[in-house]
């Protein structure tokens, strides 16, 4: 089964995107921050992360950059899902390697139709 990494600082946001993830038949690994979120990739390369911006301890495009940066960090399709709606946030998150964006709040159907645009589901 594929893996998601969600990443947020909240979680109550963390815990809505699992079920939203696993109805879409991924396995879910949460983290908390940045930090916790590139252990997790040493650890194991997940297939795509839902990644939050304005995060404690290491911020999400921080944690873009240092993904992007491993050995195998280019092939997980990250899409951002955060508040910041300003077009400077968005162009630096595509050009640090993101694949999509979705702005807060979200539900399934945006981000089962996001999954689908970059070929996750």
């Amino acid at each position: 089964m594929k893996s998601c990494l969600v990443v947020d600082d909240s979680r109550v946001v963390r815990k809505v995107a699992r079920r939203i993830v696993e109805d879409l038949g991924f396995t879910a690994i949460e983290a908390e921050d940045g930090s916790v979120a590139l252990s997790e990739c040493e650890k194991a390369m997940p297939f795509c992360i839902l990644l939050d911006w304005n995060m404690p301890n290491m911020s999400g495009i921080d944690f873009l950059k240092a993904l992007r940066a491993m050995p195998e960090g280019k092939e997980p399709k990250v899409i951002f899902c955060t508040t910041e709606n300003d077009m400077a946030f968005i162009q630096e998150a595509l050009a640090a390697g993101a694949d999509e964006y979705i702005m807060k709040p979200f539900d399934s159907d945006i981000v089962q139709t996001k999954f689908e645009q970059v070929g996750i589901v």
